[in-house]
């Protein structure tokens, strides 16, 4: 059997498995582009933050804590902006090809084309999957 054959004979497999991959790729792509151990310790200050902004009762130590906490997220954003950059055009085509090839085997639609449902909900899953697995931040 080919991967033709396969796809149209098992078209919600098949988006599963590609998903899979597809995140996978993704995921080590993102952990070889960000720095965990810095992720890690921003998070960690950013909890720290939090606790503290519970308990503040002082203006001042308010504007002084939420100025970090903006310049803690505004870093994080820019190590995650990275691996989007590289993963974006590939993805493009990506999703290109698979609109072609699963639009019209799987009926229906929500919104979106249902084999993009099926595509975000392996996704997410094999997102937690692997991030536990690589120990990333």
């Amino acid at each position: 059997m080919t991967i033709s054959e396969l796809i149209i004979s098992y078209p919600i497999y098949a988006i599963i498995i590609i998903s899979f991959i597809a995140t996978f790729v993704s995921t080590l792509i993102t952990k070889w582009l960000v720095n965990q151990e810095n992720l890690k310790n921003i998070k960690k200050r950013q909890k720290e933050i939090q606790t503290e902004l519970k308990n503040c009762k002082d203006d001042c130590k308010l504007k002084e804590l939420n100025a970090e906490m903006m310049q803690l997220t505004a870093s994080m954003f820019k190590d995650s902006f990275k691996p989007l950059i590289i993963t974006m055009v590939p993805f493009l085509i990506l999703f290109y090809w698979m609109s072609s090839e699963f639009a019209p085997l799987i009926s229906g639609k929500f919104l979106f084309p249902m084999w993009i449902w099926y595509y975000l909900g392996a996704s997410i899953v094999a997102s937690i999957l692997y991030r536990k697995l690589l120990k990333m931040a």
